[in-house]
Order: C-alpha cells, then structure tokens, then sequence
C-alpha cells in the first residue's frame, strides 16, 4: 500500500462497535475518520449484526480491502483480530471500549494514535493464543483466557445488564460472591479443586492473579495462574483485583490470596479439563467474551501462536 493510499484510508475497512464502551463518556470518532480517512470505508455494526459476516461481505467485494480496522473493545478487537488473520490482512485497532487492554499494552491510547501509527505503516507482529473448547474450532485470544470466579462473575453481570454495566456490576458481585463454589481441573492426569484459573498471552506480572492485559508483544509462551480453593470465598474475589494499586490495598489488610495458594506456569500450551459444582455455569472468558458450553463440564485447550498478527502500533511497541 502506497504512502498516498494510506494517508486517505483507500483500502480500508473500519467497523465500529456502538456497543462498546457505553460505560465510559467517549468522543465520537465520526469526524476524525471523515477528517483523517476521508476514503476509507466505515461501517457500524446494527443490533444483532455480526463482525464476521461484515467481513466476509467487504472480501468478496472487487475492491475488498487490505486492511482490517476496529474501534471497539477487548472483545471486538478480539473478534476482527481473528478475521484479520483468517483473510491475511493487518489490524488497525482503535480504542473504543472501556479498558482497551489489548491496544493500550501496544501504547495505542488514542483513535488519533492509531491513525498516526497506520499512516507511518509502524507495525508489530504480535503473538496470540488459541483457544478450543471441546475441539471446536480454535478461537483467536488477544489478552487472556480464563474459568472459574470470573467467567461466573462475568456471566452474573450479563443477566444483570439491563442495570447499566457499573450497577449491574455490582449486584452481579453481590451475587456470585454468596453462591461461589470451587471448580474441579484436571491437569496432566492431576486433579485440583479451584477458585480460577487465568491464562495469559506473554510473560506476565507476577505479582497479579487476573493477568487482564498482556505486557509482552510477539510470545511463544502463556502465562498460567491456578488460584487453588485452600482459601476463603472474600480472598477469590479479591484475586480479581486488576491493578496493582488495588492489588496491594488488599494484599495490606490481608485479604489477597497467599502466594503458596497461587500455582504459577510458563508453557507453551495447557490442556485443562473443566468441571463445575452442579448448578453453575459452564463458561469460560476470552478477552472480555462469555463463552457458554453445555452443562457439566468442558476441554479448554490453549496454544501460544507466535507473531500471528501484524498490528499498527507506535514505533517502540514492547
């Protein structure tokens, strides 16, 4: 793609997710897209309009075109990211969600840093994982995979969501902290009773159990934290502590789970076998996405896929 093609956005396909962060006030990127990428063509997803099928329409135009772009969240970005790679095409991921945790870790905070980084054509190739439930087919993972509290916590709020995403967050809270229950794994042959399990793309901080948000670019590697249910109920909640600030509040008034509760792996792949109590869920999470299998249990299969992606980023993305 030429420098002048890149400077207008010809060959350019923006889907928007109006979805997407409607926790968050966010400036409308309408008109730095009309400004900035006059050619391009952008499209917003209607009420039960699927990325996929958008993007398989654009492909088979004569013009398709040559670059995928996103302006959503974890899980939109997530979503294109699997098309971009399924059509061979580069990302161009803006952030329009509420934590962006895949397009800040590349040092994208912005819609106008994105442009700037895909009309300087600065690209990372970036690693990913692959994630298969019960040999379905694999699904492309950006940040992190994970079963247990949160995919329960996750699945509270979904029911919850016609409460807005903060109060509906807060019941769901409530809720999955009264009735949580440790899950069974079986690992390598080896069984454990659970509170979570987080599986992270890259080498990750080692201090935190709910890796959320990648830290390394390209990685042939996960990043696996199995929280084991030898503490208490409060303590697996407290786990889900994103930031390291909140993360050592708890961790000072002795509420975050102790370091020997804490199995931590880095491998190329994992293979777990998932079993929940009888009455809840059977779900996992990817990058924000509820995932729902058939009741009683499932096999969560993750596989590290090295520089799988090729992603606009500033020059100097880790």
């Amino acid at each position: 793609m030429d420098a002048e093609t890149r400077s207008d956005g010809r060959g350019l396909l923006i889907v928007r997710n109006a979805a997407s962060g409607t926790a968050v006030v966010r400036a409308d990127p309408a008109d730095t897209f009309a400004e900035r990428l006059p050619k391009a063509v952008v499209l917003e997803l209607a009420d039960g309009e699927d990325v996929a099928g958008v993007v398989a329409e654009a492909m088979e135009m004569d013009a398709a075109p040559h670059v995928l772009g996103i302006y959503g969240g974890d899980g939109s970005v997530s979503r294109m990211a699997h098309l971009a790679r399924e059509h061979d095409r580069p990302l161009l991921a803006m952030p329009g969600g509420t934590f962006n945790h895949f397009v800040r870790a590349l040092g994208v905070d912005t819609v106008d840093g994105a442009i700037d980084a895909y009309e300087a054509s600065s690209t990372v190739e970036v690693g990913v994982a692959e994630a298969t439930a019960d040999g379905d087919d694999p699904v492309t993972v950006l940040n992190v995979v994970s079963v247990g509290a949160y995919p329960e916590l996750i699945e509270e709020r979904e029911r919850r969501s016609s409460l807005g995403k903060w109060l509906g967050g807060a019941v769901a809270t409530a809720v999955a902290l009264r009735h949580a229950e440790p899950l069974t794994i079986v690992r390598d042959g080896r069984r454990a009773r659970v509170w979570s399990v987080f599986v992270s793309v890259g080498r990750n901080d080692p201090d935190q159990v709910a890796t959320m948000q990648r830290q390394e670019t390209d990685t042939a590697v996960l990043d696996v934290r199995i929280h084991h249910a030898r503490g208490s109920k409060v303590r697996a909640f407290a786990s889900l502590a994103f930031g390291k600030r909140s993360a050592a509040v708890l961790r000072a008034v002795g509420l975050f789970p102790r370091d020997a509760d804490i199995e931590r792996l880095v491998v190329p792949e994992l293979e777990l076998r998932v079993r929940p109590e009888p009455g809840h869920p059977s779900v996992f999470v990817h990058d924000g996405e509820l995932e729902q299998r058939d009741a009683g249990g499932f096999t969560l299969r993750c596989v590290a896929v090295p520089r799988a992606l090729t992603v606009y980023a500033p020059l100097g993305a880790r």
